[in-house]
């Protein structure tokens, strides 16, 4: 019988069932890609790091180094498993040609590796370890991604070529934002190359207990090591893998409990529109004895048939999204290995979204206790809207004055079922505005200051050379004497011992200089402008435990300093673990330095970059905007292609909602649309009234959902970034796309829908439904 009369309600209501499937579906298809993702992306970076073996910790260090003194330290970690020391050869960019194209614009440190014999392997696209012959070089499989080189083209430096046979996965230096990149090469063509480049080390440690990974960190540093250059750590590795891709999936989240919410109104919205379509119906099936219950089974049979079909839609759907979401994950990481978890997982959820829309019609149903049988077949339909309605005064008004008056007191008089439709609308909003200031975010050129880099137009770094300070100094006199550069700053990296009970414990990476040029954002305090005041970043705060106005005393080379802490940052270059002062230290070692640079307006960044670049070939010099593309390329890219369906969706949302609670008022309004064609009122003027209505609601959810898309999505986007190390992050939102396209957007689509949905106005006759 449930059958039966299913599918003989399905076909009187078939716009009805059809939104409804569909909400519910996308719904559960979110879910579903939302679990998918989580189990992959983990079970990958898992996976990858496994059977890479990634280092635990390392230590990247260029100059001398003495193996004596890190033997000496290996034999007494009892905590330790297995320990090495790699070369990575660093090669300029300008001698470093792919494809016959110079790596001058690269702002990556490319260099050459041979495959380890103990761990911190390098993989080809198949896991398997890589053995390059003579003449063979396999690169990162970032840039076949980006295009830069592919299978058989060659790489020459200084007229030493190479062919291209294949491409590599790097657990270390697999991700955009790591600033190195390996290329693995044969041991004879390295020993050939080895004369053109500087030897940076990588210093490498894998324990037995990974819960103690700091504390063979700190007893590193403490026992005073070769340490010129960052240390990483296993989580910093982890991290840095996950954070592209983890992005896209806490938008898919966020996105699919927004959708949670809208599924759940939508059904509402459907579930009462039906309710008011056949009250004669339940008037008569109450009349003739049949229980509240038994009326209710009808409409549960109904929409859980409904959600277990869309369940099942949205379900089959992730399938179908799954393999473009995970291609990049694949790529990359390989597989997870948990593809039938992640299935399991999915499929889980799911099942949740279903039982969660049983039990929800199941609450909405309970207004069946309210209706009675004789005002049901009386009146044929509900009564609660002539609540609160009160009388309006229109004599000596115009009729488009009049339609809007009456479209407003409408809203006014029935404010709790338009509270339904103002909920979806601000939703939708949100969802369509949140990742489009996200994107705006991660796009601009300020970015870059929640990440520990002041925003600037040029960058150069010099590092992996002599005499870093008088190569600093002269480039520095270069900018003071550019009539095109507006200001300019160095900010020099040394290494100091932090002191703790009277004992040297952990080393601290100061940039010494002027940190109010170029400022970074602060997530708490400022930046440092006297010399007994110190900043450190999010990541080294938590390391040191030394929080905001707390002081810590540093080792210089003419004695004690005690700095108080002035600010938190967060900051992932160069480890994460960072500080910035302005006192001087002469006599301390420069470990590396970094200069920016503003020009005047109208100047191009790129073409000033490739002057500077040539005359200073010892430094590696960006402008800004390539910078954050080829450091950041992959997470804009990621947020940019959120963002875009996040819009389809909200304003799909919009489109259907509206359509279907026209129409749920139209039905609901009959008997008052008939009265109101009786007194003279054509179907334009009631059109009129229907879009004031709409306009309204669209307006006021638009606005509300505008600011706290801005607002508290701006707080939702922090957590979720701090999550992946940046701790200090705030919205830089595009007015033109946030606050005029997006609201526009949802606007015309609005009007759209009710336009659609008052067509059928015509239809509704004064003869078929006055009645006494």
């Amino acid at each position: 019988m449930y059958g039966r009369l299913i599918t003989n309600d399905i076909k009187k209501s078939k716009l009805v069932t059809a939104a409804t499937t569909i909400f519910i579906a996308i719904t559960a298809m979110l879910v579903s890609l939302a679990a998918i993702l989580i189990i992959n992306l983990a079970g990958s970076i898992d996976g990858m790091m496994e059977r890479a073996k990634t280092p635990h910790f390392m230590q990247m260090h260029s100059g001398a180094l003495d193996q004596s003194k890190l033997e000496e330290f290996a034999e007494a970690q009892s905590n330790l498993a297995d320990w090495q020391v790699l070369d990575f050869l660093n090669i300029d960019n300008s001698e470093l040609f792919i494809a016959g194209k110079p790596m001058t614009e690269s702002v990556q440190d490319n260099g050459f590796s041979v495959q380890s014999e103990q761990f911190d392997f390098l993989v080809d696209t198949k896991d398997r370890i890589i053995q390059p012959k003579v003449g063979e070089v396999y690169l990162p499989i970032i840039y076949e991604r980006e295009g830069i080189a592919k299978k058989g083209d060659s790489l020459e430096v200084r007229g030493h070529k190479l062919k291209v046979a294949g491409f590599l996965r790097d657990s270390q230096m697999n991700a955009s934002l790591s600033s190195s990149k390996r290329f693995i090469v044969n041991k004879k063509d390295y020993q050939v190359l080895e004369k053109f480049g500087n030897v940076e080390y990588l210093i490498e440690y894998r324990v037995k207990d990974t819960e103690k990974i700091g504390d063979l960190e700190k007893a590193y540093l403490k026992a005073d090591l070769p340490a010129n250059g960052p240390a990483l750590t296993h989580t910093l590795f982890r991290m840095m893998n996950a954070m592209s891709d983890g992005i896209m999936i806490a938008i898919i989240l966020l996105v699919s409990l927004l959708m949670l919410a809208v599924a759940f109104l939508c059904i509402r919205f459907t579930l009462l529109s039906k309710i008011e379509d056949d009250y004669p119906e339940i008037g008569v099936l109450k009349a003739i004895g049949l229980r509240n219950s038994d009326v209710k089974r009808l409409y549960l049979a109904k929409y859980a048939t409904l959600g277990l079909v869309g369940c099942i839609l949205g379900y089959l759907l992730s399938f179908a999204f799954r393999g473009i979401l995970l291609k990049n994950i694949q790529l990359y990481m390989g597989e997870s290995g948990n593809q039938g978890l992640s299935l399991l997982v999915g499929l889980v959820g799911t099942a949740l979204i279903f039982f969660g829309v049983v039990l929800y019609v199941n609450l909405v149903l309970r207004r069946f206790r309210k209706i009675s049988a004789a005002s049901a077949i009386r009146f044929g339909g509900s009564q609660d809207k002539a609540r609160g309605r009160k009388g309006i005064k229109i004599a000596g008004r115009s009729f488009p004055k009049i339609n809007n008056l009456l479209g407003i007191k409408d809203v006014l008089a029935r404010k709790k079922i338009y509270l339904t439709l103002f909920t979806v609308l601000l939703l939708s909003s949100f969802i369509l505005i949140m990742p489009q200031n996200l994107y705006s975010t991660v796009s601009s050129q300020s970015f870059s200051r929640y990440m520990g880099i002041g925003k600037s137009d040029l960058r150069l770094d010099i590092q992996q050379t002599k005499n870093i300070p008088a190569k600093t100094a002269e480039v520095m006199e270069a900018l003071q004497q550019d009539k095109q550069v507006t200001k300019s700053v160095a900010l020099t990296t040394k290494a100091f011992s932090l002191i703790k009970q009277g004992k040297a414990e952990d080393q601290l990476k100061i940039e010494l200089g002027d940190h109010t040029v170029f400022p970074v954002e602060y997530a708490e305090g400022k930046a440092p402008k006297k010399a007994d005041e110190i900043a450190l970043s999010s990541s080294l705060s938590d390391d040191i435990e030394k929080a905001l106005n707390s002081s810590l005393t540093v080792k210089t080379s003419t004695g004690n300093r005690t700095l108080k802490v002035c600010g938190i940052y967060s900051d992932v270059t160069n480890g994460g673990k960072t500080a910035k002062a302005v006192f001087t230290d002469q006599k301390a070692g420069t470990m590396w330095c970094t200069i920016s640079a503003n020009l005047k307006s109208g100047i191009s960044a790129s073409e000033k970059a490739k002057d500077y670049g040539k005359q200073f070939t010892y430094a590696k010099v960006s402008d800004i905007k390539n910078y954050m593309q080829q450091t950041f390329g992959s997470t804009i890219q990621t947020v940019a292609t959120a963002a875009k369906v996040a819009a389809i969706v909200a304003l799909a949302i919009t489109a259907l909602i509206v359509l279907l609670f026209i129409k749920m008022l139209l039905a609901k309004d009959r008997h008052e649309i008939a009265a109101l064609k009786a007194l003279g009122f054509t179907s334009s003027d009631v059109r009129q009234q229907y879009f004031m209505r709409s306009l309204v609601i669209v307006v006021l959810g638009t606005i509300i959902g505008t600011l706290l898309a801005s607002t508290l999505g701006g707080q939702v986007a922090g957590i979720a970034m701090s999550m992946m190390g940046v701790s200090t992050f705030r919205f830089s939102i595009n007015p033109l796309i946030s606050f005029v396209l997006c609201p526009l957007g949802m606007l015309l689509v609005t009007l759209a829908a009710t336009t659609l949905a008052t067509g059928s106005l015509q239809k509704i006759k004064i003869s078929d439904n006055i009645k006494e």
